[in-house]
């Protein structure tokens, strides 16, 4: 049997499962892993505040769980990387957090990486997470461009999206000094190509950034070292 990806989305919106599922098209190929997104039903609509992330921890776990024997690696793909490292006390697959595999790809392809938020509380959770990376030092800024996750794929609302992540990515690049930026949400995968023809660098949509490790620990046989948590 091919090889199993399983991509999780912790929030219950079909349409960002939709659109990540769309964004997995470029890692798609004949003799690869199956790459199958899934939605976590009993997730909030988006996750958006600190309290939604840490509520989605346990049901992401039971969802492991259930899928263990059919899967050979996971993604979270919710740039808060929710219950990551649960998720890694949970299976003996590698599991990818759309966040951490973002910002370690950002690394490989410029010198200092603007995230484009969705909402002034998310920064917070961000500039958190990175401190704990110890990646201050490459982090050019972290800015917002005021929409949900529901409105990125709000019916009527892409143009206005992408004006907002246009206007928000030159900030980045000519106020910041960022030569990558980073999607700080699943949910805007829709963006990528356009953004980066407009803006002129790189461009990481953080769940293609997650898969793209995935099938690498697939194809080279790597398992999360679970005893060492036991």
């Amino acid at each position: 049997m091919p090889e199993r990806i399983v991509v999780i989305n912790p929030n219950s919106s079909i349409d960002v499962t939709a659109g990540i599922d769309a964004a997995m098209a470029p890692l798609r190929f004949a003799d690869g892993p199956t790459i199958d997104c899934l939605t976590l039903a009993e997730g909030p609509p988006g996750i958006e505040t600190q309290r939604h992330v840490d509520g989605v921890v346990g049901p992401l776990c039971d969802m492991i769980q259930r899928e263990d024997n059919g899967a050979d690696a996971f993604v979270v793909a919710c740039f808060s990387d929710p219950g990551l490292h649960s998720a890694r006390e949970t299976t003996a697959r590698p599991v990818m957090g759309i966040s951490e595999c973002a910002i370690t790809t950002a690394l490989t392809l410029g010198e200092r990486f603007g995230i484009m938020a969705i909402l002034p509380a998310s920064v917070a959770r961000h500039k958190r997470y990175i401190r704990q990376m110890g990646l201050e030092g490459r982090l050019a800024g972290d800015r917002p461009i005021g929409v949900g996750v529901t409105g990125l794929n709000a019916d009527g609302a892409e143009d206005e999206v992408e004006g907002r992540m246009t206007a928000v990515g030159r900030q980045l690049i000519e106020d910041d000094g960022a030569d990558v930026l980073i999607m700080g949400c699943a949910g805007m995968a829709r963006y990528r190509r356009r953004l980066e023809d407009t803006l002129g660098v790189p461009v990481i949509d953080p769940s293609q950034a997650a898969v793209a490790q995935a099938i690498a620990a697939v194809r080279l046989g790597y398992r999360n070292n679970k005893t060492n948590l036991e």
